[in-house]
C-alpha cells in the first residue's frame, strides 16, 4: 500500500472512530512506529486530525477548542434525548425539592421535558430549580410546578451560561438535593472537564454545592480530555450515559463508587 493510500484510511478511521492508537496502526498495516508518526504528522498538517499522546484524534477535539450551545443541539441527539429522559425519571423517583441544572445541550433537552409537565412534588409543593444558564431559565420561565432561582454573572455567549466568581458565590452559599451538570470530556485519569475557566469555576461550584451530583454524558466523550479540569470521578455520584464504559474507565467509575446509569 502507498503512503497516501495509507493515510487515507487512517483520516478515515479517525473520522468515524473519533481516536485512533499509533501501535494499533502500525499492526494493522505492517509499518514500524516511524512510519505511523510521519503518517500522523503529514496528517495533522494537512488539517484531518490532531496528534495526541499514542495517537491522533479528530481536529474538534482539540482541549481548547469549544462548539457554541447551538450546533452541539445537534449532535449525537438522539443519545442525549435518552438521557436527559433517563435524568427526568431519577428527579421523579428521588422527588428532590431543590435541584440545580448545569448549562448544556442535554441538560436543555431535560428542561423541555420539565416544561411540559407538572414537575412539582408528590405533596403537591413546588419545586426549586436553580441554574446559571439562560437558555434553560427561558424554557422554565412559566413551567408548572417549579419556582425558578436564575444565577447572575456574566453571560458566556459560547453557553449562553453565567460565569465567574459571581455565579460561583451564589452555588457556594446553597445546598441543592441533585446537581445535573454536563461535561466536554470524561477521562478515567483526569476527571471531567471543559474548556472554558470562568465556566469551570462554575461547574465546581456546583459540584461542591449539591448532596448528590449527577452526572449526564453521551459515549462519545469517554477518555476525551478538555483544557480545565473541574471535578474528579470521586466527586460524583452517577453518571447517566447512552452506553456502558468499558475498560479503564470502567474500571476507575467502578473504584470511585459511581453509578453506572444506562439510557
Amino acid at each position: 500500500m502507498f503512503a497516501e493510500e495509507r493515510r487515507a484510511e487512517i483520516a478515515k478511521l479517525v473520522s468515524s472512530a473519533r481516536r485512533v492508537n499509533g501501535a494499533e496502526l502500525a499492526r494493522r498495516y505492517e509499518v514500524t512506529m516511524e512510519t505511523v508518526r510521519r503518517d500522523l504528522a503529514a496528517l495533522e498538517a494537512d488539517g484531518r486530525l490532531r496528534r495526541v499522546h499514542g495517537g491522533a484524534v479528530t481536529v474538534e477535539q482539540s482541549t481548547a477548542v469549544e462548539s457554541s450551545i447551538s450546533s452541539r443541539q445537534t449532535v449525537n441527539t438522539p443519545e442525549k434525548h435518552r438521557i436527559a429522559s433517563r435524568a427526568y425519571q431519577l428527579l421523579q423517583d428521588a422527588d428532590a425539592g431543590a435541584v440545580v441544572l448545569d448549562a448544556g445541550s442535554t441538560t436543555e433537552i431535560l428542561a423541555d421535558l420539565i416544561a411540559t409537565s407538572d414537575f412539582s412534588l408528590k405533596s403537591g409543593a413546588d419545586r426549586l430549580i436553580v441554574t446559571h444558564a439562560l437558555h434553560i431559565a427561558v424554557k422554565l420561565a412559566e413551567a408548572d410546578g417549579i419556582v425558578l432561582d436564575l444565577v447572575g454573572g456574566q453571560l458566556r455567549k459560547m453557553t449562553w451560561a453565567a460565569v465567574g466568581t459571581r455565579a460561583a458565590e451564589h452555588f457556594s452559599t446553597i445546598r441543592p438535593d441533585i446537581a445535573l451538570i454536563g461535561v466536554n470530556g470524561l477521562n478515567e485519569e483526569f476527571g471531567l472537564s471543559t474548556p472554558g475557566l470562568n465556566e469551570a469555576i462554575v461547574k465546581t461550584a456546583i459540584v461542591r454545592s449539591a448532596r448528590r451530583v449527577v452526572l449526564l454524558c453521551d459515549s462519545a466523550k469517554f477518555g476525551q480530555e478538555s483544557l480545565v479540569r473541574f471535578a474528579s470521578l470521586p466527586d460524583i455520584d452517577a453518571l447517566i450515559t447512552d452506553k456502558a464504559p468499558e475498560g479503564s474507565l470502567a474500571a476507575a467509575l467502578e473504584e470511585a463508587n459511581v453509578e453506572v446509569l444506562i439510557a
